[in-house]
């Protein structure tokens, strides 16, 4: 049972996002309205890829090594980074095209390279397989693309590094809250 609502829920992540992609025109008939019916969309998705994640049974399907932790946790700050607005106020990712998307396929490949289990092969590898695809489909409807002119500075860079110190640490703590103590001991 939980097997199917962990696979339901990474379907409807997919769904969510990618409907204005595949449906552009009946998501713009939809409004503002269509925005809520989305984030509700993705807010049940992430509530059954949650609730079927930690209800499977645990099935190994490898044994990931001790260092592996280290690299996890190294990819997490670079993934954290790449979700915060420095591809748009810094310089290190001035024209960096996909920032947010290639964070968060950082995020799933280091919790792959963690988690040797069935489960998390279908959660973190699904929303793997979407954000490359989602990338890919951005990519082909708008081919042209250049980076919208900022002002931009190191400093910038810094304050959000800074703050993705801060955040992999507060995830960490909400990780160790839940059961997982995700650094090194």
């Amino acid at each position: 049972m939980y097997w199917i609502i962990l696979c339901v829920g990474v379907a409807l992540w997919w769904a969510a996002h990618l409907f204005k992609r595949v449906a552009p025109d009946r998501r713009a008939a939809m409004g503002d309205g269509g925005k809520g019916i989305v984030t509700a969309a993705l807010a049940i998705g992430i509530v059954l890829m949650v609730i079927g994640y930690r209800g499977t049974e645990f099935v190994p399907v490898w044994q990931p090594p001790a260092f592996m932790v280290h690299i996890n946790n190294l990819g997490m700050l670079v993934a954290i980074y790449l979700l915060t607005p420095a591809a748009k106020r810094g310089k290190l990712l001035a024209g960096m095209r996909h920032p947010m998307l290639t964070g968060f396929s950082i995020w799933a490949v280091v919790h792959l390279l963690v988690n040797g289990d069935l489960a998390s092969i279908i959660l973190f590898g699904g929303l793997l397989v979407w954000a490359i695809a989602t990338a890919r489909i951005i990519n082909a409807a708008e081919p042209n693309w250049s980076p919208a002119p900022a002002e931009r500075s190191y400093a910038k860079d810094a304050m959000f590094m800074a703050a993705s110190v801060v955040a992999l640490g507060a995830i960490g703590f909400v990780h160790s809250w839940l059961g997982v103590w995700p650094f090194p001991g």
